[in-house]
């Protein structure tokens, strides 16, 4: 309902027309617009929904056509590699030696440094062991002379 009218009763207006009155009154109907619309305004929630509703449209959108296309390219590489086929069986034969050599000099090769790392490692392991011992018979010694100290001015006084 998006517009109603409200009009006076003839009733009411014919009541007061029938009595008797010194000056003649006409009574004429009034009506009275109303209207009512619903609210366009949205909130913040609203308007999140539906922006968030239109983004996944368009990314559903676009994925489907990414599959689309994935497919029949697919379909493409599929009709031409059987042609090609004996020739990809060859070639990627070769290609699994020559991956299996390369596997073995690199796995050599880790080896390698591995080693050289477990060196070093313990290399400066034993180096930080001096230095804490050093450390540890300075301090004793620092002790030592603290020590001697206290009792020199516990006995002045």
């Amino acid at each position: 309902m998006s517009f109603i009218a409200r009009i006076v009763p003839a009733a009411r207006t014919a009541s007061v027309a029938l009595k008797p009155t010194a000056a003649p009154s006409i009574s004429i109907g009034a009506t009275r617009a109303l209207s009512s619309s619903a609210c366009l305004n949205k909130g913040p929630v609203e308007t999140t929904k539906d922006t968030l509703k239109a983004a996944d449209r368009s990314v559903s959108d676009a994925a489907v056509k990414g599959i689309e296309v994935g497919e029949t390219a697919a379909e493409k590489l599929k009709s031409s590699m059987g042609a090609a086929s004996g020739q990809a069986q060859a070639k990627s034969g070769e290609l699994q030696g020559e991956a299996a050599e390369l596997a073995g000099k690199g796995q050599g090769k880790a080896a390698e440094l591995a080693g050289k790392g477990q060196g070093k490692a313990e290399e400066a392991m034993g180096q930080a062991k001096g230095a804490a011992s050093q450390a540890k018979g300075k301090t004793e010694e620092v002790l030592d002379e603290a020590k001697g100290k206290a009792k020199e001015t516990a006995g002045q006084f």
